[in-house]
């Protein structure tokens, strides 16, 4: 059935937020005044400030609400979006009509906690097959869960959509109790011949360090879901060898940038959340290194030079709680090209990572209306224009684009 959704007024954001956080967790919410930090070029983390004094003004429309939104994705060729609810329906949206259609032939999703209905990405020939990856979490035995990735075509017509054939290409290893630390983000190589998974460590934490497992990674697979041929453990067994990096938390962001560095915005423990730029075969560190610290009040060794782990690019303390990781590439905001956008859960804000190179340093930090809530998701549009999703239920999906 066709559900028209309503528009609402726009709001013009003529200043800049000031920066709140609170709790890395997901289910916290609370606000509480924040700092970044950058870590140096030579991979030691030093304390920098996150926001800017420069005027970043845009404008921002509401534009639709959604049932707990996770992910979204533009469709290429066609003037659809794709967006995921984590109660486990999928939504195709008609950007230039403004209505949406519920999705038929979904998978089985074991919602609850912080999993459920995951990721959406196009395939690089969606616009020959029609083909998609979707991740979800799905039960196993005696009360346990893991997070999936699958791909099938998504198949719409003016009045319905469906998706076909779908099938699993991935899975966590094991499935653990429990309903925290997915991670599941998901992004194709700028040439479309790999598929890079984020895998979380299921609030598990040694599994992050043991490469018999692929909890606490991020994969890198072919697009059928088999192991890369020369990835870093390629000569051990599965699933070591689907491995690329390793000692994660809970990595929520993918991103490749122009240059074709993978990108990965993580959450840490209290404090400590990271933009990581991802190399083959480095550890990561969790849990035995960390710019934040246990729930508990127990230290984690800071990152530190020549203790054999990768330090993040910038990290943050008190945390933002990173959803999701875009790297911008349009022409609506030039002065933007090459930065990363990072949505904030309890930080409640938006924020621009500006990226040199392989360096990064955190910068501009919004908050202003509704933008000063807790954020999942941030795309790019095709004509270059920026869309957030809200988190929770009745979470607004958001048009940033220049002002009039």
């Amino acid at each position: 059935m066709r559900r028209i959704i309503r528009a609402t007024a726009t709001l013009a954001l003529l200043t800049l937020g000031t920066a709140c956080s609170g709790g890395s967790g997901e289910s916290s919410g609370t606000s509480a005044p924040a700092s970044g930090s950058a870590a140096s070029t030579s991979g030691t983390s030093a304390s920098a400030t996150t926001g800017g004094a420069s005027a970043a003004p845009f404008q921002i429309t509401e534009v639709a609400a959604y049932d707990e939104p996770w992910a979204m994705t533009f469709l290429p060729g066609t003037p659809y979006a794709a967006i995921t609810q984590r109660g486990g329906q999928l939504i195709v949206r008609d950007m230039e009509a403004g209505t949406d259609l519920d999705v038929d032939n979904e998978p089985e999703v074991a919602a609850g906690g912080q999993g459920g209905l995951g990721d959406i990405i196009a395939a690089p020939s969606y616009e020959q097959d029609q083909r998609i990856y979707l991740s979800w979490v799905e039960r196993g035995d005696n009360g346990t869960r893991g997070a999936v990735v699958g791909n099938g075509r998504l198949v719409i017509d003016d009045v319905s959509a469906r998706i076909e054939n779908l099938n699993v290409i991935w899975r966590q290893v094991p499935k653990v109790e429990g309903e925290g630390h997915f991670g599941h983000r998901l992004a194709m190589s700028p040439d479309g011949t790999y598929l890079f998974v984020s895998s979380g460590e299921r609030q598990q934490f040694d599994p992050a360090q043991d490469p018999g497992t692929n909890l606490g990674k991020i994969l890198r697979l072919n697009p059928d879901g088999s192991p890369a041929q020369g990835n870093p453990l390629s000569d051990q067994e599965y699933p070591s060898d689907e491995i690329w990096s390793w000692g994660h938390r809970n990595p929520l962001g993918l991103a490749f940038d122009a240059a074709g560095n993978l990108w990965e915005s993580e959450m840490g423990p209290k404090g400590g959340d990271e933009i990581n730029l991802i190399r083959a075969g480095a550890n990561y560190g969790w849990p035995k290194a960390s710019n934040g610290s246990h729930y508990s009040g127990e230290d984690i060794p800071d990152h530190a030079e020549g203790d054999g782990y990768e330090a993040p690019k910038v990290f943050w303390n008190p945390s933002i709680s990173p959803g999701g990781l875009m790297i911008y590439s349009g022409s609506a905001f030039p002065e933007w090209v090459g930065d990363a956008f990072v949505p904030a859960l309890s930080g409640q804000s938006l924020i621009r990572v500006d990226i040199d190179g392989t360096s990064a340093t955190a910068a501009d930090q919004w908050s202003d209306g509704p933008l000063g809530e807790r954020l999942r998701e941030v795309e790019q549009g095709p004509d270059g224009t920026i869309w957030v999703l809200q988190d929770g239920g009745g979470g607004k999906l958001l048009h940033l684009t220049p002002p009039a």
